[in-house]
């Protein structure tokens, strides 16, 4: 019983264990998709930023977006002035200064954009291994979960099987009991009647004797002998006796 309690209680906190480790991976899981999404977004901004920025100080970096169709109406003066880049520093020395500015703008965009690249691959490889561990942690339970189901099975229908065998056993201890006290009764009563024999065995002794003395006195009588005293009345008196126990 105290083995079948504790598989019992081992399963339901294996259920348990098994319910919170899913839900943990389940969180860790939407963790890591936003913050790849969200490290994808800041990479894919930094880099327009950059080449944005590469188009006016560094032509040759430059990566031209894709060109879209003209649609047939005619572009307004509000986008081309949007579209238009600043106009040129007056001077090479403010010209040379804002080149030094935007390389130092562009190294540390790099520098971030690597930052987010190596975020990005410190959380790949922890949500591959956080996986792998998982799956090994739900294989191992599942298995203990089987074979300790298995074992509670077992000791369960082995219980039964011994429930059975006892109340089989009750019931025959009662038959052998009522049985036993049969013979006890039977015993007691044969008891008493040899101590009724024992008790009078002398008296019958002796009646019988006085019975045989007078069949031979009887048939010396018949024969033709005289035997005048004859005692009747004892022999009388002996027969009722013996007639009443």
């Amino acid at each position: 019983t105290d083995e079948i309690a504790a598989l019992t209680a081992g399963i339901i906190a294996l259920d348990k264990s098994v319910a919170e480790a899913t839900e943990q991976r389940k969180a860790e899981n939407v963790e890591y998709k936003a913050l790849m999404a969200n490290n994808g977004v800041a990479k894919e901004l930094i880099l327009f930023a950059k080449n944005r920025m590469n188009k006016f100080y560094n032509p040759k970096l430059y990566t031209a977006p894709p060109k879209q169709e003209l649609s047939d109406e005619a572009p307004s003066f509000v986008q081309l002035q949007k579209a238009a880049p600043p106009p040129p520093p007056e001077t090479a020395a403010a010209y040379m200064k804002k080149s030094e500015e935007s390389g130092g703008c562009i190294a540390m965009m790099d520098l971030l954009v690597k930052d987010l690249e190596k975020e990005m691959t410190v959380a790949e490889a922890e949500e591959k291994n956080a996986q792998e561990d998982y799956e090994t942690t739900m294989s191992d339970s599942a298995t203990k979960r089987a074979a300790d189901s298995k074992s509670l099975t077992d000791r369960e229908a082995a219980k039964a099987e011994m429930q059975s065998a006892l109340e089989a056993s009750v019931g025959e201890k009662k038959s052998t009991t009522k049985e036993l006290m049969a013979t006890d009764q039977y015993i007691a009563a044969l008891h008493a009647e040899c101590d009724w024999l024992i008790q009078y065995y002398d008296v019958r002794k002796q009646a019988r004797s006085d019975e045989t003395d007078s069949l031979e006195k009887a048939k010396a009588v018949l024969s033709g002998a005289d035997y005048s005293l004859l005692q009747r009345g004892s022999s009388s008196r002996l027969r009722k006796f013996l007639h009443r126990h």
